[in-house]
């Protein structure tokens, strides 16, 4: 309907409204006899009220509303726009009909009418809109978990929304005193014990999460008792979007894995990190990877004088250029494609640049993969670490990270071994360089790539079989912007030679994850989807370790952060190892494994 056309139906409505409010408050008045002198007296009264009151409607805008959304706001406006329409058309007719006035009775009547009715026409079509709207959106039953003003909006968003195929029909809350309340005509059934409960009684379909300001140990909890039931979980991201108004269902997302961690944001010492990154160049390997694209995300906010991004694909370094670029105008960037192998490469790169912090995220991480080509796997993460940590120590950085892994402890892959050797290296050239060396270790990280869960969403997606390795395959998980700010910290602490390991929480069973995936994404385990065990994969062991048998952990400032004792390295007699680890790159397996066995004797070699 045209703007024009709508403002034309909307007035001669409210043109019968005040034609019907006046005559009608005349005859019950005079109990349907109009005495003769007072019918100028109504003509003029209807004349002049429906020119003032229409006047008033347009100066007040409410020709310019759409009413399929009024609120509190509206009914105001039409309060003013009445009141003020109704006193003037009675000030009017009182002076040009010669000062006779109106009876007050006709006036507070009239004001009556047309106030009921021009409020009641504009939200009896937000009433058929909204039942119209119930009515074919129904196919998707929602209980939103909050009734306070995040789950109100949501509700009144899902009502609204014309895309919506969800509807709410009912609320739960753990404020007692909203029990057997009604939000939007929505009832409030209970608190998050009686979840299970109202699912099966009110036959639902989604659960909304809208309370992003409690705690993530909290959600977590919810969360639990939102698996015993069939219903498909989503949830309001974080508070932020509250705070800025962004609370729309475009902003409901499904809830993840990493909502059942149930950790709080980690706190940093900012002052720490700003005093060894702010107004330095910093180098960061394998920066369009998973763990150093994030790296770079982080950094970034603490103003480093020069961000330097190297890595070895021009797609993945590319991506992240553009998004820092796009989201940080002022950091001086350099990208730099250069392969950690190439150790001229390497020169020309810290002769040119001469970064002075170093983060070295550049490996081959894939265990079944670098077990099927293990040279690849020492080429990359034993000489491409060597080859990056001397180049730090000939061009004097004052800081060197190395992000190691978990599976460098008792390693049975050679992913592993070959992560433990890059420790030995850097503990072995802290010991006669002026740069501090330090690796950093940390387990499994959420949605990196090639990480377990996107492959579980694809195998869901797909309608199953969810495959698993092991029954009993138990892994530590963290995010990845929580490692990431977990890694930044920990190079503030740094004195030289330690590795620093990461609080990953609790363990988390591989089949157990399985589960609650397909749980999330509203299927039952084991009807819907079925899971399946194949195998444990070469290299694999069933959990991981945070510490050599010679390595004690102390605390740290952090609360997360913890540190291995320096192990006593051999410089001379690592480097003639390592050097007789090159000469059988290339060979069968055995052989190799045996070489590294000798540098790792905790390696333990499974065929």
């Amino acid at each position: 309907m045209s703007y024009g056309k709508r403002i034309s139906i909307l007035m001669g409505i409210d043109i019968l409204i005040i034609w019907l409010s006046v005559y009608s408050s005349y005859l019950f008045r005079f109990d349907g006899d109009i005495p003769s002198d007072y019918t100028r007296q109504l003509v003029l009264y209807i004349v002049v009220s429906t020119l003032l009151c229409t006047i008033s409607m347009y100066y007040f805008k409410l020709y310019n509303r759409v009413w399929q959304y009024a609120s509190v706001g509206e009914i105001v406006s039409i309060l003013k726009a009445v009141v003020v329409g109704c006193i003037a058309s009675y000030l009017a007719t009182y002076i040009l009909s010669g000062w006779q006035r109106v009876p007050i009775s006709i006036f507070l009547r009239a004001f009556e009418t047309i106030l009921l009715l021009m409020g009641g026409s504009r939200f009896a079509w937000r009433v058929v809109r909204d039942n119209w709207v119930v009515k074919n959106n129904m196919n998707r039953k929602a209980l939103i978990i909050g009734a306070g003003d995040c789950g109100s909006m949501i509700a009144k968003e899902l009502f609204q929304n014309s895309a919506s195929k969800t509807t709410p029909v009912a609320f739960v809350d753990d404020d007692r005193y909203k029990h057997k309340m009604h939000i939007h005509g929505i009832p409030v059934v209970g608190d998050r014990a009686s979840i299970p409960h109202t699912v099966n009684s009110f036959e639902i379909d989604d659960i909304i999460i809208a309370i992003p300001s409690v705690p993530k140990k909290e959600i977590s909890k919810i969360i639990e008792i939102c698996k015993k039931t069939k219903a498909k979980l989503k949830m309001i991201p974080n508070i932020s979007d509250f705070v800025h108004g962004k609370v729309s269902i475009k902003e409901i997302r499904e809830v993840d894995v990493e909502d059942l961690l149930g950790r709080d944001p980690i706190k940093v010492d900012l002052e720490g990190i700003a005093n060894y990154v702010e107004n330095k160049t910093v180098l960061v390997t394998g920066a369009g990877g998973s763990i150093g694209s994030e790296l770079c995300r982080q950094i970034a906010p603490f103003r480093p004088r020069k961000l330097l991004l190297l890595g070895h694909g021009e797609n993945s370094i590319y991506t992240i250029e553009m998004e820092l670029r796009d989201r940080f105008p002022e950091l001086v960037l350099e990208t730099v494609i250069a392969d950690v192998q190439d150790r001229a490469r390497l020169n020309d790169v810290f002769r040119k640049f001469s970064p002075q912090v170093v983060f070295h995220a550049a490996a081959h991480k894939h265990v079944p993969l670098m077990e099927r080509n293990p040279s690849e796997a020492i080429k990359n993460n034993v000489f491409g670490t060597k080859n990056v940590a001397e180049c730090s120590d000939e061009y004097g950085v004052e800081r060197f990270v190395l992000i190691s892994t978990d599976k460098a402890v008792n390693p049975t892959s050679i992913m592993g071994a070959t992560k433990r050797i890059a420790e030995m290296i850097i503990q072995a050239l802290d010991t006669r360089s002026r740069t501090k060396f330090v690796a950093v270790r940390f387990g499994n990280v959420l949605g990196s790539r090639g990480s377990v869960i996107p492959h579980f969403k694809k195998q869901i997606a797909r309608g199953g079989p969810v495959t698993v390795t092991h029954p009993e395959m138990i892994r530590y998980f963290m995010t990845i912007p929580e490692a990431v700010q977990l890694v930044i910290q920990a190079g503030a602490f740094a004195e030289g030679g330690e590795i620093f390991i990461l609080d990953m929480g609790e363990p988390v069973k591989i089949v157990d994850l399985a589960r609650d995936l397909i749980r999330l994404s509203g299927f039952e385990p084991e009807v819907d989807i079925a899971i399946e065990f194949t195998g444990i994969r070469p290299g694999e062991k069933l959990y991981e370790e945070i510490l050599t048998s010679e390595e004690g952990m102390t605390s740290t400032k952090h609360d997360r952060i913890f540190v291995g004792k320096p192990s006593v390295i051999n410089n001379a007699e690592l480097e003639l190892e390592i050097k007789h680890l090159e000469k059988v790159l290339g060979s069968e397996q055995g052989p190799i494994k045996q070489m590294i066995k000798h540098i790792v004797p905790t390696f333990q070699k499974i065929s």
